[in-house]
């Protein structure tokens, strides 16, 4: 199984609620530290576009953080 594929199976436990209150806290804990996105939890619980896990993985993959210009 890919990290990925691992990834998938965490986060459709967490949307389904498989697992106590302290496994599905350590499985978000594991997936936002293995994914880029910060706000990977929002993409879980709140996003009203109503992501499939594998979505939410895909996107979290993707994204990259805000870059700003040095300062002078």
């Amino acid at each position: 199984m890919s990290n990925q594929e691992h990834l998938v199976v965490l986060v459709r436990k967490i949307m389904n609620a498989e697992g106590t209150e302290q496994e599905l806290d350590d499985m978000l804990t594991e997936v936002q530290k293995a994914l880029p996105y910060a706000e990977v939890s929002n993409l879980i619980f709140w996003d009203e576009r109503e992501l499939t896990a594998e979505q939410i993985v895909e996107e979290a993959l993707q994204a990259r953080p805000i870059q700003l210009p040095p300062q002078p």
